[in-house]
């Protein structure tokens, strides 16, 4: 696992619908489906929730219900394939930083 960091521009060029579609239809990159299988799709195993991760999981939940100005953190959910971000921060220049880590979940 690594954090990433990517910046977006909020001064960058916009694109109409038919420009993005023009865009990904004339792209040579071959677009495929994530492989894995998310757990809530499967059964689950032996072992697999354990008293630890209920705890956390309730903690979680507590923090998690606190109002987005209270909470302190920002809330990152990703679904299977996308990736959780770790921290978000505006650059001197105005522009948006993200940090994410790099292996999706």
């Amino acid at each position: 696992m690594a954090i990433v960091s990517m910046v977006l521009d909020p001064n960058a060029a916009a694109y109409t619908d038919d420009q993005i579609v023009n865009k990904i239809n004339s792209a040579t990159a071959q677009i495929t489906r994530a492989g894995a299988v998310a757990a809530a799709a499967r059964p689950i195993v032996d072992a697999e929730v354990t008293a630890a991760k209920l705890a956390a999981d309730a903690a979680k939940a507590n923090l998690d219900a606190l109002a987005d100005t209270a909470r302190g953190y920002i809330k990152t959910s990703p679904a299977a394939g996308q990736f959780k971000v770790v921290s978000v921060e505006r650059t001197s220049d105005g522009k948006l930083s993200a940090k994410y880590d790099d292996v999706a979940v």
